[in-house]
């Protein structure tokens, strides 16, 4: 299959790539493409000829969303509307990442893909606008839900996801934060790609959730970073109304993977066992 990857640079996309071995990729970074420009996706896709159009290009800063929707809906939803038509045009199938934000956290059970949005913020807003546009546009689509991605790539990364983060400050001496009062499942960028290349082999388009198992606050996922990386830091519990951030957040995003496990494709493993996982490669890769 002839894969063109958008968003090559991030996390996800570099743990995509070590399950797509078996396919011809073709990968383009934000540098490289601006999905929210027609004419360059239409080049793109032209020069690539792809079976299969894979996107995990977004403007993910959900505080700066609210500053900059116009950029934010750009991005995550005109971008993902040409990505759409280019991949309707050639028959090929599309691959857009979702979020679990689009729900308004009033469950306190597992959200499916059957159950009612409610976007809080704009980003929120921008990113099911996207989910609309891929399958309203593209009939081969996979459009994918997932929550709390961390990867190898953030390690590496200027940038780091959140486990980089915290353990950056930690190491600082900086005293931390962190919210207890928002419940989700951190979910692993090479658990996600291993799931992502199985799902490609199938016919079963549409939407689907793809986390990790289980779930815990951001505090305790805080928490459980330093106890496995053996940091001791000045962490405390706070609140989303005292913590102050721009954008809400829904305050449980826990998802039900009930339609991957539907179609067969093995679940993932507790979030405990692969944040365990990422932290035992991180400390391989720092001594070699």
């Amino acid at each position: 299959m002839r894969i063109l990857l958008i968003g090559a640079a991030g996390q996800l996309a570099q743990d995509l790539l070590e399950h797509l071995g078996t396919h011809e990729v073709f990968p383009l970074t934000h540098e490289q493409l601006e999905i929210a420009d027609g004419e360059a996706v239409r080049q793109a896709v032209e020069m690539a000829r792809p079976d299969c159009i894979i996107n995990t290009a977004a403007f993910h800063k959900v505080d700066d969303c609210e500053d900059q929707p116009e950029r934010s809906f750009l991005v995550n939803a005109v971008g993902v509307y040409n990505l759409a038509c280019e991949a309707q045009r050639c028959a090929a199938r599309l691959v857009h990442f979702s979020t679990d934000y689009v729900f308004d956290g009033r469950s306190r059970v597992p959200y499916t893909e059957e159950d009612r949005t409610g976007p809080l913020s704009v980003y929120a807003s921008s990113k099911l606008a996207g989910e609309g546009l891929a399958q309203r546009y593209c009939e081969r689509h996979f459009v994918i839900r997932t929550c709390g991605l961390y990867g190898d790539a953030g390690n590496r990364s200027k940038g780091g996801n959140f486990v980089e983060r915290m353990l950056g400050l930690a190491r600082a001496g900086r005293p931390l934060r962190v919210v207890a009062d928002q419940v989700l499942t951190p979910t692993s960028t090479r658990d996600l790609g291993e799931r992502v290349a199985r799902l490609l082999q199938s016919e079963s388009f549409g939407l689907y959730h793809m986390t990790s198992t289980g779930q815990c606050s951001w505090y305790e996922f805080t928490q459980e970073i330093f106890r496995l990386a053996g940091v001791a830091a000045d962490l405390q519990p706070t609140d989303s109304a005292s913590f102050g951030a721009k954008a809400r957040r829904p305050p449980y995003s826990v998802l039900d993977n009930a339609r991957m496990r539907r179609f067969g494709i093995p679940e993932f493993r507790p979030w405990q066992d692969a944040l365990a996982d990422y932290m035992l490669r991180r400390k391989i890769s720092s001594v070699t």
